[in-house]
């Protein structure tokens, strides 16, 4: 960013500082037109619309721990902090499209976000298509292009798999794996070429490539290819700079050709805001800039104490295509399962049953043709 005193600062920068302490260069994305921000108040149609697809982009990305020669392009010249007294936008960057990571800033006199090194390695990772397939009889008629979600039993209860681009939430309860079913949803994209990135909120990132390593995934060796992305991030710095993040996640998205990206949690995210209003809209203006980032996107969000079958606060199920419930069904005699019930998904035909699962060493196995009791 360009602060008072003219040095950069990147938000991405303390976020990543534990994972690694190299530094390199950061520039600046130059603030879009006076036409194209009009262009995005004009498309905004409220907090409430589920369905919009237009998505407004406000996010500051800053760099990603994906250089090539293992350092981070984040600058660390400066001892100012995104969040000090002057109040100033920690990034220049302050319209609502996608920001051009190549323009000059005319504020710091020629900064962009992303160096030479960060660009290139998004431009060197490949891109896969995602398209899921399927033995089902009677798939929705559609030509949008789908993806399996990569959990055997699950896939075969969504009849044709998960449009593509499509925004997916999972809420559960402590211990029913939802982390376990985000990370098992980017491995299945891997295996099959896509590149994918990690967003955590909750764990570091060591803790991410361990939990994956467990169960044989490979999370490092993706890493090293330039096929995985995992960013861990705090949650109170990403809610003082969530118009920022909304801005740049696209333009980092798309210079790293990700097909599958994970949130975990987005609850963390909901719970810094107090005001019930602007949780709904800041919750709504970051779906929205995901949609437009063209990803096809899970969500992980905690259940609501009272009610299993919402989220926490009771918003981002209106605001995503598709939504898993995760829950512990109990019977009579006192035993108690893990079930999964598909509460529904957009485009897309699927059961409405509630069919037991079990966390293995191997990742989330769904019995589709077994029943709860």
């Amino acid at each position: 960013m360009s602060g008072d005193d003219g040095s950069d600062d990147d938000w991405f920068e303390s976020a990543l500082d534990d994972e690694d302490g190299d530094d390199g260069p950061a520039d600046t994305p130059a603030a879009p037109s006076e036409s194209e921000a009009e262009e995005s108040a004009s498309a905004d149609t409220g907090p409430f619309d589920a369905d919009s697809d237009d998505g407004q982009s406000k996010r500051s990305g800053g760099g990603s721990p994906f250089d090539d020669d293992g350092g981070t392009p984040f600058s660390e010249e400066s001892d100012s902090s995104p969040f000090d007294d002057s109040g100033d936008d920690p990034f220049s960057s302050g319209g609502s499209g996608a920001p051009d990571v190549d323009a000059e800033s005319p504020d710091d006199g020629g900064g962009g976000l992303f160096d030479d090194d960060f660009a290139t390695a998004f431009e060197s990772a490949g891109s896969g298509d995602g398209a899921g397939d399927s033995d089902f009889e009677e798939e929705f008629e559609s030509d949008i292009p789908r993806v399996d979600i990569g959990i055997e039993g699950l896939d075969q209860m969504i009849q044709g798999g998960i449009p593509q681009r499509h925004l997916i939430v999972t809420i559960g309860s402590a211990g029913t794996g939802k982390t376990t079913f985000g990370l098992q949803f980017l491995h299945h994209g891997l295996r099959n070429g896509e590149n994918a990135v990690f967003l955590t909120l909750e764990q570091s990132h060591d803790a991410i490539l361990d939990t994956a390593s467990e169960r044989g995934w490979g999370f490092e060796e993706y890493e090293e290819q330039g096929q995985l992305a995992i960013v861990d991030l705090d949650p109170v710095e990403m809610a003082n700079s969530l118009d920022n993040i909304r801005g740049e996640l696209p333009a980092l998205i798309e210079k790293f050709g990700a097909d599958r990206l994970v949130l975990d949690s987005v609850s963390l995210l909901e719970m810094m805001y107090d005001d019930q209003s602007r949780r709904r809209t800041e919750v709504f203006d970051f779906t929205r800039s995901l949609k437009q980032a063209g990803v096809t996107t899970m969500l992980v969000s905690e259940a609501n104490e009272n009610n299993p079958f919402a989220s926490r606060h009771g918003i981002i199920e209106y605001l995503t295509d598709a939504v898993f419930i995760l829950q512990y069904v109990r019977s009579d005699t006192g035993e108690t399962r893990l079930a999964v019930e598909i509460q529904k998904i957009r485009n897309a035909n699927h059961s409405r049953e509630t069919k037991p699962y079990e966390i293995t060493n191997d990742g989330i196995s769904v019995y589709q043709q077994a029943n709860i009791f």
